[in-house]
């Protein structure tokens, strides 16, 4: 099928931008530790059910563990960590500004790391997606807006959650050139691996005490985190793996960032936010630069 991994890349994107308000939604509801956390033991429990009911073929060598295991370390324990301290900081508008140099960081490792290269067509495309994504989110308002300032501690977290995104998709990348993983087995051995991490350390620091509880007294930020879980670790990252598996990692992770422009009639949807002209003109900016990139 052809274009099957940029295919894979707007469908994430899609996903994620779903997940983003059933995430902002429970953690308004439960605390952010608490959503970050359980959106891992989820996921793994829906992942866990796939493999088994599919019967996916587990075969991945150790190498290809040790990468994704690092994949999932940097990307999904430090990279996400890092971003939802920026949302509670800055808020999404200036946090997903800054995470738009994801596929940056991406490309510009790939270049290093694994020889890949992008025809000029195709960096320009990414530069004027990313163009166009930046005009959106920098006046995009959000709700509320009184609460978010410019703090240069929550762009540095913004800023460090880019490159956790960039850098664990190059592992990621690591592994399906050794040799073909089913999706499903190396999102789970990612989000196995994050959370073995992260779930210790907010254990130490009595972050995550008593989740049973902390759920059953507000059961619509479970139901919210159930289906974030769903369309976000599970699916999302799932068909993210898909998308580097074909195509270029930088071409990926553009049309990945894309997340802000599909997120517009979402939030006009249920937030009934007024869309303005700016956001109208950076959406069609930005599938101006996705159309450069399929024309590669």
């Amino acid at each position: 099928m052809p274009y099957i991994g940029e295919i894979a890349a707007l469908i994430t994107a899609i996903l994620w931008s779903g997940t983003s308000i059933a995430f902002a939604e429970a953690s308004i509801r439960v605390g952010s530790m608490y959503v970050n956390v359980t959106r891992m033991f989820f996921a793994i429990i829906y992942l866990s059910i796939t493999i088994v009911a599919i019967g996916a073929p587990v075969n991945i060598s150790v190498t290809q563990i040790i990468n994704l295991v690092i994949s999932g370390f940097i990307g999904l324990a430090v990279g996400d960590s890092f971003l939802f301290k920026a949302y509670r900081l800055i808020g999404a508008r200036i946090s997903m500004l800054v995470m738009s140099v994801a596929p940056a960081i991406a490309a510009l490792l790939a270049y290093f790391f694994l020889n890949e290269s992008i025809l000029f067509l195709g960096v320009v495309g990414m530069f004027v997606t990313i163009l166009g994504i930046a005009l959106v989110v920098i006046q995009r308002k959000e709700v509320p807006t009184s609460e978010y300032k410019i703090d240069y501690t929550g762009l540095f977290y913004a800023f460090m959650g880019a490159v956790g995104q960039g850098v664990g998709l190059i592992f990621a990348k690591l592994a399906f050139n050794e040799s073909n993983i089913n999706p499903f087995v190396a999102t789970l051995t990612r989000i196995v691996s994050a959370l073995i991490i992260i779930y210790p350390l907010v254990a130490m620091t009595r972050r995550f005490n008593n989740p049973v509880q902390k759920f059953r007294e507000n059961k619509k930020g479970l139901i919210f985190t159930i289906v974030g879980s769903i369309i976000g670790p599970f699916l999302g990252i799932t068909f993210s793996l898909i998308s580097i598996s074909h195509t270029k990692i930088g071409i990926a992770s553009t049309l990945m960032a894309t997340v802000p422009i599909i997120m517009l009639p979402l939030v006009r949807f249920y937030y009934k936010e007024k869309l303005s002209w700016k956001s109208i003109v950076g959406a069609f900016i930005a599938v101006g630069g996705i159309a450069m990139l399929f024309l590669r």
